[in-house]
């Protein structure tokens, strides 16, 4: 700093300055709050009243409000200005610092910001924010208080937050950046392979792997039906890598595998001291997933309260840190799935009616595997191909027998279930092919099943045989299914409501 300049700032600016210095270098992860301090001070500083940073937007070549302070701050903050034909584009374009006492009157005037907000700018220091002398942005202070004008000490110490700002931006981008690779990184290692296989030759599937194709090209949100165990999450992935965003991160959140304490944390970040454990700053997956897509499987699990802030990142594309008063805004498309009747949640109260509409935007249901049979044998060969090499025996593939048992189980688990039974016959079978008996199926002819019922009744009119059999053949598909009637009512192709009235009328002990 000139001698000059050491005069013209004062020593209490001075200080304020060292302050700020020391706490860019302490602490740059939340810079939406380091540069709102940056301005709250500029504004005590130099007298004014209201102050912005606006950075520059490349994609589109305008300048966006990153933080606004003021009486008209948070109307400004949604403005978009135009680069050409504004005062914050002309310090871009010319990477210089200007001072103006009659803003009215100067044709660069954006006149946008003043028309939707009422606010009248009569005079402006404007500064530029520079990363190794590229300008990516500008310090605005506006309109000095008792109807003066900024003076050169002004400007001063403005030109000298300008940089202690724009390191503060950088450092904090840098950092940013850098967590959300972490995390990614993260979500790779506990997901597995970062994408799975995708095996399918059936008509149902292949049908729903077009509408996926067209589904792909939007950015709205889908919601993924299904049973548990079809393989929901492999159809996300084939939306996101066929979608604009694939070369973006694709995060994975299982909502039923985090407590309903730690899921807001995990889902939006934290920042320290938030809560007893908040040792640190935490990146939350929809900042990690910014820019491409996020998954919420299981999103039936979702706790009412954590409900209210999805659907507000949906609206808004907002969303703020759990204890932090900052909003920060996020580029993410959301797929989630559910094995749940979400319809049911919601008259149950359980679910959101707002959230439920907002996610189901374009729903895709994933037909269970007992009705895309064609793809029983790819997939029962994908899983003997894998789990061969991973237990070091040399299988082939399957007996006709073998086949002819994996085509008549009813597999209620779908193709989860179906890859731990080919797992397990691998494990216990000897090479080169798989029998029957290593799959260790039970069987599920539902026509046998139904019809293998105590012929020694007292009564053996129609009706009570007729019962029996309804019995017998009941109580066999809610075994199938743990006993879940809305899953029942979905295999007999009946209403819930009549599942639990024969439960109740044929006495069936739950």
């Amino acid at each position: 700093m000139s001698e000059k300049s050491m005069k013209a700032i004062d020593i209490e600016k001075l200080n304020t300055l060292v302050e700020i210095n020391s706490l860019i270098n302490s602490n740059y992860t939340d810079v939406n709050a380091l540069l709102i301090y940056i301005l709250e001070s500029a504004m005590r500083l130099v007298k004014c009243e209201s102050s912005s940073i606006l950075m520059l937007h490349e994609p589109d070549n305008t300048l966006r409000f990153e933080v606004a302070l003021g009486p008209k701050g948070v109307e400004a903050k949604g403005i978009i200005v135009a680069r050409e034909g504004s005062i914050a584009g002309w310090v871009i374009e010319h990477n210089q610092s200007i001072v103006i006492d009659d803003v009215s009157n100067d044709p660069r005037l954006f006149t946008k910001v003043q028309d939707q907000t009422g606010y009248i700018t009569r005079t402006m220091i404007a500064v530029p924010l520079r990363v190794d002398n590229v300008c990516i942005g500008v310090l605005e202070l506006i309109n000095k208080k008792e109807g003066k004008t900024f003076t050169e000490a002004d400007l001063q110490i403005i030109e000298l937050l300008s940089t202690q700002a724009s390191i503060a931006y950088n450092n904090a981008q840098t950092y940013t950046q850098a967590q959300k690779e972490i995390s990614v990184l993260q979500t790779a290692v506990n997901a597995g392979p970062e994408y799975h296989t995708f095996v399918a030759e059936s008509k149902p599937v292949l049908d729903l792997l077009s509408v996926i194709d067209r589904a792909a090209e939007t950015n709205s949100s889908v919601l993924i039906l299904g049973e548990s165990g079809v393989g929901k999450e492999l159809f996300a992935e084939q939306l996101h890598l066929k979608s604009s965003r694939r070369k973006k991160p694709f995060i994975r959140v299982n909502c039923a595998a985090l407590s309903p304490q730690l899921l807001e944390s995990e889902l939006f970040g934290h920042v320290k001291g938030a809560f007893t454990d908040a040792s640190q700053n935490r990146l939350g997956r929809f900042e990690a997933a910014d820019g491409g897509t996020i998954f919420l499987d299981e999103i039936g699990e979702l706790p009412l309260e954590v409900q209210v802030k999805l659907l507000r990142v949906i609206q808004s594309k907002t969303f703020e840190k759990v204890g932090s008063s900052t909003t920060q805004k996020v580029d993410v498309r959301i797929i989630a799935a559910t094995n749940r009747n979400l319809e049911e949640m919601v008259a149950e109260g359980r679910f959101r009616s707002d959230l439920y509409y907002r996610l189901n935007v374009l729903p895709l249901l994933v037909p269970p595997l007992r009705n895309r049979k064609d793809d029983i044998k790819p997939l029962a060969l994908f899983f003997c191909r894998k789990f061969s090499s991973e237990t070091k025996k040399d299988f082939t593939g399957f007996t006709k027998e073998a086949l002819n048992s994996l085509y008549s189980y009813y597999w209620p688990g779908n193709v989860r279930e179906l890859e731990n039974s080919i797992e397990r016959a691998c494990v216990l079978g000897k090479p080169p092919l798989i029998t029957e008996r290593d799959l260790l199926l039970q069987s599920t002819n539902h026509t046998e099943t139904a019809l293998s019922f105590n012929f020694d009744l007292q009564d053996k009119t129609l009706k009570t045989v007729m019962n029996e059999c309804k019995k017998n053949y009941i109580i066999k598909i809610l075994e199938e299914v743990q006993w879940n009637q809305t899953e029942a009512a979905k295999v007999l192709d009946v209403q819930r409501t009549y599942v639990s009235k024969l439960i109740k009328d044929l006495q069936i002990t739950l």
